[in-house]
């Protein structure tokens, strides 16, 4: 199969759908990786380093959709690439289809095979893909309340973990999932105290 790594090009999105690991694997289980040039600056990734794992370093994001028989994105595909994508081709990234009319009507007319990474389902009913961004975003959240607590950032000069002298910030996080445990677990790590509300007490 042809599988088609493309450049983020949503504001502010700089992580990349594939590793060169992941795309070492795939060459070598005899797939063709094409790779964006760029894809992978913004994660640290260069086109060296995907071009020594097995990858075709391409120009343009419209060679990729031309070619590719699977096109992978981190965030869904920006008005500038519908056009571009082809009927029975497979489009593999988060799409969040609910929040956005728009985009659902968009891929329903290309006649592509949408498939959303936060839908797909392990047999025990976890979400693997979705799982992931969840950790990175309670531990992101952790951190920006310990950023924004201080006062060169409009906050109250409140250090998360206190000092000797100065008790610990109390910190209170609604929800006990995915997102809620990693940043109660980050924020106790940086020395807070900890209050986590949840109604599903399997959770807790």
């Amino acid at each position: 199969m042809m599988v088609g790594v493309l450049k983020e090009i949503k504001t502010a999105e700089d992580r990349v759908s594939m590793t060169p690991a992941g795309v070492e694997v795939m060459t070598g289980k005899g797939h063709r990786v094409l790779v964006e040039s760029l894809a992978g600056v913004g994660s640290g990734f260069s086109d060296q380093n995907y071009q020594s794992a097995g990858g075709e370093i391409v120009a343009t994001p419209a060679e990729i959709f031309a070619r590719a028989q699977l096109v992978m994105h981190v965030k869904e595909p920006q008005p500038s690439e519908y056009g571009l994508i082809r009927a029975g081709q497979v489009v593999f990234t988060y799409f969040h289809f609910a929040a956005s009319e728009q985009l659902t009507l968009a891929m329903v007319k290309t006649g592509a095979v949408a498939i959303a990474y936060e839908t797909i389902t392990d047999p025990d009913g976890t979400l693997p893909l979705l799982t992931p961004m969840s950790e990175v975003a309670g531990r992101m959240a952790a951190q920006q309340a310990a950023k924004y607590s201080e006062r060169a950032q409009g906050g109250r000069g409140i250090l998360l973990g206190g000092v000797p002298g100065v008790a610990p910030a109390t910190v209170l996080v609604l929800g006990g999932g995915v997102v809620g445990t990693h940043a109660a677990r980050m924020a106790c790590g940086l020395g807070a105290k900890v209050y986590l509300l949840e109604i599903n007490l399997n959770r807790l």
